[in-house]
Order: structure tokens, then sequence, then C-alpha cells
């Protein structure tokens, strides 16, 4: 996918212009680039964070390289859950598109619910080195079963849809990831109340296990900062939703509803894209509780503007 996107994209910018259905197939693999990019963040680089972070502590040093890579690598995670944010957005009408403020508070409360997870594992594996092939099983494997319950219909066979929520239930072991339609705020709760008092655990065993915590004293305000972060990653979360969601913005006086919406677009669209990434707007359409472009009227995001 990104071979292919840079060789169109180089194309294009070589010829100076572009037909509608190379900027609509430029924009197609741009999404399935965010939806794969966010897959290996999690499915690859917060395996690694967690062993980064384990050796460091393991060794009781960390050298400049190491830290820029930790910083790196949780900063590329953000990112791409930022990225793929941003590429459900751009399915949405143009009054929805993420402001650069909203842009900051979306990846400064992910980047503060990731890290404490992050340390939490980090320190049970430096207790128990191999518990965390025993705690990922068990953990995935409720996400596993909570992903199928809530029922999912993205892939269009059974075994790629089954390998969708296995992925999924990767990236719920670290973060949260909306796979179902309507409203979020029971999910959530039920959800970040599990990760608070899975994350406590782990780090109540650590402290079980090596209490009085002599050479490693500096990790206990370490642990009292992660509570403190992860439970302000949780109030930035809420100022997200309460003030900046796209529901919020939808539902204010004076919004326009979806009729005079798709109505105001279909002058300024033109033509349908010749291809339209149904994955990806299947995907917004489960994460935004509001009306999606019609379908003819949709650019099939911001890539293709």
């Amino acid at each position: 996918r990104c071979l292919r996107a840079l060789r169109l994209g180089w194309r294009l910018w070589r010829a100076g212009a572009a037909s509608e259905r190379e900027r609509s197939l430029l924009a197609f693999q741009s999404h399935d680039i965010s939806l794969l990019r966010l897959a290996q963040s999690f499915v690859e680089n917060a395996p690694q964070l967690v062993l980064l972070l384990y050796v460091a502590l393991r060794t009781g040093q960390a050298e400049p390289a190491q830290g820029v890579g930790l910083c790196t690598a949780a900063l590329c995670i953000t990112w791409s859950l930022l990225d793929y944010h941003q590429s459900l957005r751009s399915f949405l009408q143009d009054k929805y598109e993420l402001s650069l403020g909203a842009s900051v508070l979306y990846f400064l409360w992910n980047l503060l619910l990731l890290c404490p997870r992050i340390l939490a594992l980090a320190l049970f594996a430096l207790l128990w080195p191999y518990g965390l092939l025993v705690h990922f099983p068990l953990v995935w494997l409720a996400m596993f079963l909570w992903v199928t319950l809530q029922g999912t219909d993205l892939m269009e066979a059974p075994g790629p849809e089954q390998l969708y929520r296995a992925v999924v239930a990767v990236v719920l072991y670290f973060s949260w990831f909306n796979v179902a339609e309507g409203r979020t705020l029971q999910r959530s709760i039920i959800y970040h109340g599990f990760m608070l008092a899975d994350s406590a655990l782990l780090a109540a065993s650590w402290l079980w296990g090596r209490w009085p915590p002599d050479e490693d004293a500096y990790l206990v305000p370490a642990l009292a900062a992660a509570l403190l972060c992860y439970l302000l990653g949780l109030a930035l979360r809420l100022a997200y939703y309460k003030w900046l969601h796209p529901r919020v913005r939808a539902q204010r006086p004076g919004a326009a509803d979806a009729v005079d919406a798709g109505d105001a677009a279909e002058g300024r669209a033109g033509p349908a894209p010749a291809l339209v990434n149904r994955r990806m707007r299947r995907l917004a359409q489960t994460h935004f509780s509001i009306p999606l472009q019609r379908e003819r009227n949709l650019l099939n995001g911001a890539a293709a503007a």
C-alpha cells in the first residue's frame, strides 16, 4: 500500500494534474495505510515499547539512544491514533473537520492514557519476566470476546472478520478502540474501569513483590505520576467529547441537518468519486453517531480534496 501510494503520488506530481479516478485511488490507498499503520503500531511498536522500558528498568540505566527510542515509540503510536482519527473525520462534512486544537487535545489524552499502561506492563514484567506470557492471552481473550459480542461487520468473509477482531483485541490491550455503533459512554466506562483496575493490579503486584523498593525507590513516585497522568488523560478525553466531538457540534443550535448538508454539498462536490474506501467509511459510520455525507457526494476523504 505504501509503495503504491508513493508511486501514484510521484506520478501525479510529475504530471501536474490528476483525474478523478487517480485522486480517488490515492485517497483509497491513504485510508488503507492509516488503518494498517494503526494495526502495526499496536501489534509491533507497542510490545517493543514495553520491551524497551523493561530493559531500561532491568539494567537500571538508560542510554540516550534508549531514551530517544522510548519517546519516539510512544509518540509514533499516539500519532497513528491521531492519523486514524483524522482519516475517519475526512468522511464527515467539511464543518466537522478536526481542528488544530482538537488534534492537540486528542493526541495528548491518548498519550497520557497510553504511557501509564506501558509502565504498568513493564513493571509487572520486571517482577515476573514471563508473567506477561500469561497476562496478555487472558486479557486479549477477554477483549476478543467483548469485540465479538459487540458485533463487527467490516470484512466480506468470516475469516478476515475474525482476524480483524483479533487485531482490535490487541489494540484494546493497550488503548481504546471503538467497534460498535451508537453512544460509547457506557462502553468507555466499562473499558477504562477495566483497564484502570488491571493496570493498578499489575503495579500493586510489583509493589508487593519489591517492597521496600530500595534500589527502585524512584519508581514509587513514578507510579503516582502515572496515576495522575491517567486521570488527566480521562479528563481531557471527557473535555474532547463534551465540546469537540462532531456529534456535539451537530447538535448545536443552527447546525444543518443531514438533508440540508447533503443538498448543500451536492453543488460543491461535483461528480461521484471513482472509488470509495468502504472499510474506512464503515468505520467512520461506526465511530461517529452523526450522518455521513451522501455516498454520491463523498470525496473519499481529505486526501482527495
